[in-house]
């Protein structure tokens, strides 16, 4: 049989079996290889099956046929089986060893989505995003279409080709935003022991600037909170499902280094939803530790109305998702957060009319309090003291709001004067006052904040922060429990799957210092945009609860593109002709890979009468994001950005100002 016929049967063979092809009905070369690597008892029968198979891939001992798996591969690779794309790829040159970069792959570049394709959200053929939002007004769920800006492709980098990636990258459209705009930066704030003081906003891949942050930052974040993409189908800004392997590579990558960043007291939050939770918890454990595990906080995240409760029938809906929490050592410490317990009206008030009396001046030493009640109070303080005042009062002030209370433990207790604080057996705090024991009413009503987090709320989060992300974006609540928990004010937070600047807006109000990093181009709901208006006042989120009226300052800075830019330019052609046409220039200002064969791609090879590969009839029936991905493929994917040792040449057009502040950036002369 003609090699070429029988390539041909096995392919049609393999993909009989449903656990070999993908969505798209195209083989799973990395499914077939596992597979037959252990021995799988239904892909041996498939091909016993098959009288060529059994001639080609079985050895006859005495009566017994063995497998002869280590050929069976050979061959995969040696025939380029595979989809349609895989052998194109091939043609190309990105293979290594005989094996398929995408297999040997250890580094992933970006979080590529279904197919290894990232379209912003649920695509229609037109290019727009389509989500649904609750209104209001009309009691009911609402199509929305938004333009779709960002496609990423899955960039797998092998080991053995990795050379400078990890290298430090020069930064350009380098700013200073105050709350009166833009301001002139000539060098960055340090502080006594050299390391930058500034809020940084960093734009560009996050792994290469998490990378470019270690030597500057090393173990000098107290916490860094992540929102991860969640892979898995999903009706949020984005769709992000893609191979699971591929998402914990993605992962491992960047957790590997983000360790490196955290103090030696430091925490790290990844929230994460049901669909990846087991997964996620073993690399963190194999990252981070088991024994450093602090916990995984269930979180609510939605209400149970809307377009969710239509399949009630088919399993429950999901209002929760997860917090995993790690350290980074046994040294880290929480600090208790006291939050207000979800009591009923009716019974809260049964207990507020017992507390009437208030420590006026509980800023001074016990022995100056001065305790009166709630009602003369507030007469001093010419406020209203009709039964809603009094109860608002006590609310806001249950840290110095006392009742009488008779408690067995201080019978026998001498205490020396009229007044003092005192502790009982169960560790609360008690006054004691003329012979009186007077309990806090923070004690009934407060509580530590514990692993359920079920009061915060995530509706009407459309405008927060100034930005319309309806989907993609976590309460400003939610961050400044997570930041008080773990930090202090000055303290070093860092979110590298920034989104719409929810984390660094939250740290900035609560006067902690921030690193932001994220890829993706949000337009007017940028993290750019939210943080001007952060340092600007702005009067959302928790801005009312603390006060917050503006100020502070951050740097914006920019990974310097090279190839990233090429990858820009051939994502925004919409035909193989502008691929085409824009193919000279990839080849003469961009830097391909090494193995790329430009000629037999562009030109094919006419003495043998060979057409050019974008000339075949095959590749031109290749959907249009495929071919994209083709021509992306090409680019070295070491040189994505400008790395600092080559930032002076001038075929990079960076500034001068560019290259003196990335110089300072990393401290060099």
């Amino acid at each position: 049989m003609p090699e070429i016929n029988f390539k041909s049967n096995i392919e049609t063979l393999l993909k009989t079996d449903k656990r070999l092809v993908d969505e798209n009905k195209e083989l799973n070369l990395t499914a077939i290889r596992d597979l037959a690597d252990k021995l799988d008892e239904q892909l041996i029968q498939l091909l016993l099956n098959n009288k060529e198979a059994k001639e080609k891939f079985f050895l006859k001992i005495k009566d017994v046929l063995v497998f002869r798996h280590t050929d069976f591969k050979f061959f995969l690779d040696e025939n380029k089986i595979d989809n349609s794309y895989t052998a194109y790829e091939n043609k190309i040159g990105l293979s290594s060893n005989s094996r398929l970069l995408k297999e040997s792959g250890e580094v992933v570049l970006n979080f590529p989505y279904k197919d290894c394709v990232l379209e912003g959200g649920q695509t229609t053929e037109e290019g727009t995003d389509e989500f649904f939002e609750y209104n209001n007004e009309e009691e009911k769920y609402e199509l929305y279409e938004a333009t779709r800006k960002e496609i990423f492709f899955n960039e797998v980098l092998a080991q053995d080709e990795i050379d400078r990636l990890e290298e430090p990258k020069a930064f350009t459209n380098i700013k200073k935003y105050i709350a009166k705009g833009e301001e002139n930066l000539k060098e960055f704030a340090r502080n006594k022991d050299g390391i930058i003081t500034d809020n940084l906003l960093i734009k560009g891949n996050n792994l290469l600037a998490l990378h470019c942050l270690k030597e500057e930052f090393y173990e000098q974040v107290k916490l860094i909170y992540i929102d991860p993409p969640y892979n898995r189908d999903a009706d949020a800004f984005y769709n992000d499902k893609f191979k699971n392997s591929t998402w914990l590579t993605f992962m491992k990558n960047r957790l590997e280094v983000a360790k490196e960043l955290l103090r030696d007291d430091g925490f790290i939050f990844i929230q994460i939803d049901d669909f990846q939770l087991a997964y996620l918890k073993i690399l963190c454990d194999e990252v981070f530790s088991r024994e450093k595990a602090v916990n995984i906080i269930a979180v609510k995240m939605s209400e149970t109305s809307g377009l969710k409760m239509s399949h009630v029938d088919k399993k429950l809906p999901k209002i929760k998702e997860f917090l995993l929490v790690y350290k980074k050592n046994n040294a880290s410490r929480l600090n208790p957060i006291k939050i207000k317990k979800e009591t009923q009206g009716n019974k809260l008030d049964d207990y507020l009319k017992y507390y009437k009396k208030v420590i006026e001046n509980i800023d001074e030493p016990v022995e100056k309090w001065k305790i009166s009640s709630i009602s003369d109070y507030l007469k001093k303080q010419g406020k209203k003291t009709d039964e809603e005042s009094i109860k608002k009062f006590q609310l806001e002030n249950a840290e110095r709001v006392i009742y009488r209370t008779n408690n067995a433990s201080f019978a026998n207790l001498k205490v020396k004067g009229t007044l003092a604080l005192v502790k009982s057996k169960q560790g609360l705090d008690y006054v004691w006052w003329e012979g009186k024991q007077m309990l806090f009413l923070s004690d009934y009503i407060d509580e530590y904040v514990c692993d359920l987090w079920t009061d915060i709320s995530t509706i009407n989060l459309n405008k927060e922060g100034g930005v319309d992300l309806q989907n993609g974006k976590k309460p400003e609540k939610l961050l400044k429990r997570i930041i008080e928990l773990i930090t202090k004010e000055g303290d070093l937070v860092m979110d590298y799957h920034l989104g719409s600047g929810t984390t660094a807006s939250v740290a900035l109000k609560l006067n902690r210092k921030f690193i932001g990093i994220e890829q993706l181009d949000y337009g007017s709901n940028d993290s750019l945009v939210r943080l001007k208006g952060v340092v600007k006042g702005d009067i959302s989120g928790i801005s009312e609860e603390i006060n917050w009226k503006g100020g502070g300052s951050f740097v914006y800075l920019e990974l310097a593109k090279w190839n990233e830019e090429a990858k820009e330019k051939i994502y925004e052609c919409k035909s193989l002709k502008e691929l085409k046409s824009l193919f000279k220039e990839l080849c003469e200002k961009y830097f391909l890979h090494y193995n790329v064969r430009v000629k037999d791609f562009i030109e094919g090879n006419k003495d043998k009468k060979i057409s050019a590969i974008v000339d075949e009839e095959n590749f031109i029936k290749l959907p249009l994001p495929k071919q994209k991905e083709m021509f992306a493929k090409m680019l070295d994917l070491n040189q994505l950005y400008v790395n600092v040792s080559e930032m002076e040449d001038k075929k990079f057009g960076l500034s001068k100002e560019d290259i003196v502040l990335t110089k300072n950036f990393y401290n060099q002369k």
